[in-house]
């Protein structure tokens, strides 16, 4: 019996599973784990992608209607076997020591009922994509509230990287309907109610998230969205670093404005690309990465700042229902 449960749902992205399938065969505690794909209602299945990975991996592909990532991972863990189900993207590359350093942590930490890791960018991602990661990493764009020693805020796990104690999973009846910040609910869940919640800092995965900055703005705005759902549904979880973006989103292009009549502003607005390029560039060592970071931070910001505005005069000034846009592109 396997001890890891693997469970990666997919939408119409064929080619990103190979990457991933191939990930996992490297692993080096390979006979630890088993594979269940879940394919969510695609246009273009991975199944003849995947056919290879079956004499390589305790594989298991399983075809839903689509039903969303939530009901996709519900679905895998069903027919799942091992002790502890681990969730990732599809848009992930597994390091090949990750199920080893799980392994060695879970005693240490008392047998975490669930854990999740970091994420980071592979040296053989676009230009665009190590952009990304910078800005969803970064505390100056405030991604450093997630996964990393130095949290901002409490550190909840997320599906892209995520493990979870199969009892647990169905003592919360997995994953709710939420179609934005699933992964989150589920996390605030198991907190409420006692189970013991970890970041394993060294079981970092590789995230390729969105390859242009229209998607990137989708996935944030979404994310933005999300966090005032999880406000209305958990207590005491919106923090004042969450309104950062928001503010952000305002003031930067107010702060041109009043630069056009009193040009010392325009140092302030200036100030901030000048920040992001050099501490980019100190990071990824790559000009073309750093300028790119620019952009990818403003929209990162002003993505997820738009998001959080947008639900917040929704949900809470005119107390609507949640927000339903972009529900049909999720994964796009």
């Amino acid at each position: 019996m396997p001890r890891y449960s693997v469970i990666i749902p997919i939408y119409n992205r064929p080619e990103e599973i190979v990457e991933l399938l191939d990930s996992l065969t490297l692993q080096s505690q390979k006979d630890e784990i088993e594979v269940i794909i879940v394919e969510d209602g695609s246009d273009k299945p991975c199944k003849d992608e995947i056919e290879c990975y079956y004499k390589e991996l305790d594989l298991k592909y399983i075809f839903q209607e689509n039903a969303g990532p939530g009901a996709a991972r519900n679905r895998g863990a069903q027919e799942a076997k091992g002790d502890y189900l681990i969730f990732f993207d599809s848009d992930c590359i597994i390091p090949a020591d990750y199920i080893k350093i799980v392994d060695s942590h879970l005693p240490a930490q008392d047998g975490l009922d669930m854990f999740g890791g970091p994420d980071k960018e592979h040296p053989f991602f676009t230009p665009i994509q190590k952009a990304i990661s910078y800005s969803m990493t970064s505390f100056l764009t405030t991604g450093g509230i997630r996964g990393s020693k130095e949290q901002m805020d409490r550190f909840y796990p997320r599906s892209f990287n995520m493990g979870i104690k199969k009892e647990v999973f169905d003592d919360l009846n997995g994953f709710s309907d939420m179609r934005f910040g699933e992964d989150l609910d589920l996390s605030m869940r198991a907190i409420e109610k006692g189970h013991s919640v970890g970041l394993l800092y060294d079981a970092s995965v590789y995230h390729k998230r969105r390859t242009n900055f229209k998607a990137f703005f989708k996935q944030v705005f979404n994310s933005g969205v999300a966090r005032i759902d999880l406000a209305l549904r958990h207590k005491n979880t919106l923090k004042p670093v969450h309104f950062l973006p928001s503010a952000f989103t305002i003031g930067y292009p107010l702060l041109l404005i009043i630069g056009l009549f009193y040009h010392s502003f325009l140092y302030l607005f200036f100030a901030f690309p000048l920040i992001i390029f050099f501490d980019s560039l100190f990071k990824m060592k790559s000009i073309k990465v750093a300028l790119l970071s620019i952009v990818a931070s403003i929209v990162q910001l002003t993505g997820y700042g738009s998001g959080f505005i947008y639900a917040f005069w929704k949900r809470i000034i005119r107390k609507k229902g949640a927000f339903s846009s972009f529900k049909k592109t999720f994964y796009e």
